[in-house]
């Protein structure tokens, strides 16, 4: 008689070796049905793997037989959930393609709205991040705003929203970007345009604080750094500059370094005072 330990040992072995075996059935059903030409045991399976989240195998078997069923009655739901594999594969960019088509094809199916949100979202994952060419992030907030404008009064609204915000900030941090490494790099001028261009762009941008303060950083080293014949012109700017951001923000955490700066410019205004 064995101990409990090995029994446990024997059991534990046996059911391993009873999972292996009715996966590899499993697996030879499958392949079995992927080389038929039965395109309903194909639906079938096709519906069993989908529902057991077998996304990838689902969709093989899928691919196979959507033309087959055009225009017959379970091409709508087949051409759904065909491309619901490819979204829960995370494949976004032929789910967003098949989702829109499905759109396309039955615009009065009760999951058109779905359909359309879920593609929507696809080029919401496509977006890349801020510092990288930025025309997937347009393509995503155009499409989730037709989707808005669509369905307004949409369970999906919330949510839609909160990613045109999210995608909203990646452009206005880009541009942001953009403009503070021309300060950086000293081309103060296009440093200015640069940060004029974005606030008039993102009016309400939550980097308004630091694009002023910025913008008038710029300003003044562009002042400081003039030859002689424009500075006293290029000081009055960045005092400009100055004042606008000390009435946007005058407890700003950047107001101490600009008050130094808009300082040592009045000392050098006064030069300009006693001219001829």
């Amino acid at each position: 008689m064995c101990s409990f330990a090995t029994c446990l040992k024997y059991m534990k072995k046996g059911l391993y070796i009873l999972l292996v075996t009715l996966l590899l059935v499993s697996c030879s059903d499958f392949q079995k049905v992927l080389k038929s030409e039965d395109s309903a045991e194909k639906f079938k399976m096709g519906i069993e793997l989908f529902e057991a989240e077998k996304y990838s195998k689902a969709y093989r078997l899928f691919d196979q037989i959507l033309p087959k069923y055009r225009g017959k009655p379970q091409a709508e739901k087949l051409t759904f959930m065909h491309a619901m594999c490819s979204y829960k594969m995370k494949d976004y960019y032929f789910s967003s393609y098949h989702f829109d088509k499905f759109k396309d094809l039955y615009p009065q199916s009760e999951k058109a709205e779905e359909a359309m949100f879920l593609a929507a979202k696809g080029y919401y994952f496509n977006s890349p991040v801020y510092s990288k060419e930025q025309k997937e992030t347009v393509e995503a907030i155009e499409k989730l705003q037709l989707f808005v404008n669509a369905y307004p009064t949409s369970s999906y609204l919330s949510e839609a929203n909160k990613l045109i915000k999210e995608l909203d900030y990646k452009l206005e941090k880009k541009a942001y970007e953009i403009a503070k490494q021309y300060d950086l790099i000293r081309d103060y001028k296009a440093s200015i345009k640069s940060f004029n261009n974005f606030l008039l762009d993102f009016p309400g941008t939550s980097l308004r604080d630091d694009a002023m303060f910025y913008r008038f950083d710029a300003a003044y080293n562009l002042a400081v750094n003039s030859i002689e014949q424009l500075k006293k012109e290029r000081i009055e700017d960045a005092l400009g500059y100055y004042n606008a951001f000390k009435k946007a923000y005058p407890s700003s955490g950047h107001m101490d370094d600009a008050k130094q700066r808009e300082s040592e410019l009045q000392e050098q205004l006064k030069l300009y005072s006693t001219t001829k």
